[in-house]
Parts: structure tokens; C-alpha cells; sequence
């Protein structure tokens, strides 16, 4: 949870003043830092147990810092839930943290044992912990309406130039152009620009001299401008949300001398209400 959360625990009525307490230190700097710490700790002992020549060595040290990993995660988890309660499921980032951590507890054996390979996931966590990726999650997911129509775009330009490719291309290189499949898979990874002209544009043209024709036009609308209506289209949105102002957003230091500052003149006018009874 963030300082929105923590805001609207402080504004919940009733709250019992040990949850209060557990909230703010969980969600304390030095706390996060610390669980910052452990994700990185933990990525990299995730990345160390690919390598078998290390696990034949240490495998039982590495072992025990997953472990050793997964037992902050849980308390943390479970310092959360106790806080928060109900509270807490209305957080996405904390489901994505539940549902990351609690693969984690998978049977090593058995039908499931293929999702243990899914703890790599809890690296992600640091997109939950650090406010900063949080934000550059929260853009490209306000983005998504935006960047439909442009897949919609790119859909219909990229189907009329595979059954083209088809048509022109397919007898001569049946395995580059044969069919539609092979031909929208050719067709990428020229967008790609990944071997596009010596690997098939190149030999095309030894066949078909005017192949440059089609293969031009294609890279200058596919890569240089759909590709960049993406990325223009994220960044605009980047920008948007980073010069708009936060709506509900308050400083959580701010709100707490306000109720002070509240408490201190209901009891100033208690006192004056009672100067004047007597």
C-alpha cells in the first residue's frame, strides 16, 4: 500500500490505535528500503540457481536465502493484512504482491510444480514498492485505450501487406512468404529491421528487381511511423499524468497538523462554552 492507503485507514472511523500504529510502520521508509533489499537479494539468488555449476556448489546456501527471502515477504504479508483487513484487497498492487508471493508456496512436486518456476515473478514486486515504477505502470496502463486504435491500425495494414506478400513472393520463397502465417511472421521481423535486407530482402530482389517497392513503403509506415505512435502515445500520457495534478492526493503531514490543529480548537471552544455556563 502507498500513503493513499495509509490516508484512508488514518480517515477510517473506529480504528483501533495498534493497527494505526502498523500501518505507518510497515509503510515507513526504512521498512520499504529494507524490502527494496530483499527483492534485490532475492533476484539475484534467483538468477544464481540457473546456473548449474553454482547449485552443485551452493546450492544448499542459496536454498536457504530463498527461503530466508520468502519468510520477510510473508511477515510482511501478513503485517499488512492484520493492518489493513479488508482494506487491504482493495489495492490491486497488493493482490498482484498476494498472488506473486503465494506461488511461491507451491508444492515442489506434483501437477503444480511447474508454477514454482513463477517465483521469479516476486522481482516484479519491485514495481509495487518503488513509487516511481509504479507511475511508469500507471501510464502505460491509461495508455491502452489510446494504443488500441493503433493496433487496430496496424492489424488491418499489417493483413493487407501479408496476403500481398503472399501473392507476389510465395512461389518463389515458400518458406519466407508460402502462406499467410509465414508471410505476417516475415513481415515482422522485417519491421523489426532484424536481418531484413541481406537475410530477405536481398535475395527477393535477385528474383524480383521492383521487390524494393513493396519492402520500402512497408518499413517506412510500419517501423518509423505505427512504432512511433506507440511510444508517442505513451510518452504523451506519461507526461499528462506527471503535470496533472493528483486528485485526492493529500500530504499525509499536512492532514495530520490539520487534525490538531481541529482537536485543539474543539477543545478551545469547549473551554470558552464552559467559561460562559459559569
Amino acid at each position: 500500500m502507498g500513503e493513499s492507503e495509509l490516508l484512508a485507514l488514518k480517515k477510517t472511523s473506529g480504528i483501533a490505535p495498534w493497527r494505526l500504529r502498523l500501518a505507518t510502520w510497515v509503510e515507513s521508509s526504512r521498512v520499504q528500503y529494507f524490502i527494496v533489499g530483499v527483492i534485490l537479494v532475492n533476484a539475484v539468488v534467483l538468477g544464481l540457481e540457473t546456473d548449474q555449476t553454482l547449485m552443485a556448489k551452493w546450492s544448499t546456501a542459496l536454498i536457504a536465502v530463498d527461503k530466508l527471502c520468502l519468510v520477510v515477504f510473508l511477515i510482511e504479508l501478513a503485517i499488512k493484512l492484520t493492518a489493513y483487513r479488508l482494506q487491504f484487497w482493495k489495492s490491486g498492487w497488493n493482490i498482484f504482491d498476494f498472488l506473486v508471493i503465494m506461488v511461491a508456496l507451491v508444492p515442489g512436486a506434483g501437477p503444480w510444480a511447474v508454477l514454482r518456476s513463477l517465483r521469479v515473478l516476486r522481482v516484479l514486486r519491485l514495481l509495487t514498492v518503488i513509487p516511481s515504477l509504479r507511475k511508469v505502470v500507471a501510464a502505460f496502463l491509461h495508455a491502452i485505450p489510446g494504443l488500441v486504435g493503433v493496433m487496430a491500425v496496424m492489424s488491418i495494414f499489417f493483413y493487407t501487406a501479408g496476403v500481398l506478400a503472399t501473392r507476389l513472393f510465395g512461389g518463389q520463397f515458400p518458406d519466407w512468404f508460402g502462406t499467410l502465417g509465414r508471410s505476417l511472421y516475415s513481415l515482422f521481423q522485417i519491421m523489426t529491421l532484424e536481418s531484413w535486407s541481406m537475410g530477405i530482402v536481398r535475395p527477393v530482389m535477385e528474383v524480383y528487381p521492383m521487390a524494393w517497392a513493396f519492402f520500402v513503403p512497408f518499413i517506412i509506415i510500419a517501423t518509423f511511423t505505427i512504432l512511433n505512435l506507440f511510444i508517442g502515445i505513451i510518452v504523451s500520457t506519461m507526461q499528462e499524468l506527471a503535470l496533472a495534478p493528483e486528485k485526492g492526493r493529500v500530504d499525509p503531514e499536512v492532514t495530520e497538523l490539520l487534525t490538531r490543529i481541529e482537536a485543539d480548537l474543539r477543545a478551545l471552544r469547549e473551554k470558552v462554552e464552559t467559561g460562559r455556563g459559569s
